[in-house]
């Protein structure tokens, strides 16, 4: 009879990317007590000693997290916000795009953030380091097609906080509902209508 030999036996240690992955799965799903070593090491099956090979205590992994997150879903953004266009409807079409895309921008991801800004000064002070690096990308997208300073501000706000709000609030609704008011809503940040073909290329991103 061949012995079964576990990965631990092995000496299989997991990787950074294993546990922040498991430390984002646990926060997500049971909140900031959950992300600890002893349940994060029983979540992946691995001795805590394990854990102790990537990061030197819970506080490092807890700055990983937070740096996961900026990575994700601030990056998305910036990204979305940067991305090519040829009017201002287009250009705010992409930035709709990632906030619909949860591969690309975690809702609960952000949301869980949040919450834990209320326990901590210090990651409230990032969550707002993101929120300015956010609207500085959304305003410099208007400016980008040539909106002055204070009404790309204004857009910009208005834009963001509105999808800010959709998570705030754990707004629940289909994707075809919300798909269906996005020409009124990029008529309303952009002042302009998005074009049947501008509309055409992003339902496709959808369908």
């Amino acid at each position: 009879m061949t012995e079964v030999i576990s990965d631990e036996q092995k000496g299989w240690r997991g990787s950074r990317e294993v546990w922040l992955e498991a430390a984002r799965a646990a926060f997500l799903d049971s909140g900031l007590d959950a992300v600890k070593v002893q349940p994060l090491a029983a979540r992946l099956g691995l001795s805590r000693t394990s854990f102790y090979w990537f990061f030197k205590d819970r506080a490092a992994i807890l700055d990983a997290l937070q740096d996961d997150w900026e990575s994700t879903n601030t990056a998305a953004l910036v990204a979305g916000c940067e991305a090519p266009a040829e009017t201002i409807s287009e250009a705010v079409l992409n930035l709709l795009a990632v906030f619909l895309d949860e591969n690309r921008f975690m809702p609960r991801y952000d949301m869980a953030v949040r919450g834990w800004a209320h326990q901590s000064d210090a990651v409230a002070a990032r969550v707002s380091a993101a929120d300015d690096q956010r609207l500085a990308a959304i305003r410099s997208m208007f400016m980008r097609f040539g909106f002055e300073a204070g009404e790309a501000d204004v857009r910009a706000r208005t834009v963001y906080l509105v999808q800010i709000g959709y998570i705030a609030l754990q707004t629940k609704e289909a994707l075809e509902d919300r798909l269906a008011r996005i020409p009124a809503y990029v008529k309303t940040y952009a002042g302009q209508p998005a074009t049947e073909a501008e509309l055409m290329r992003f339902r496709a991103r959808f369908t």
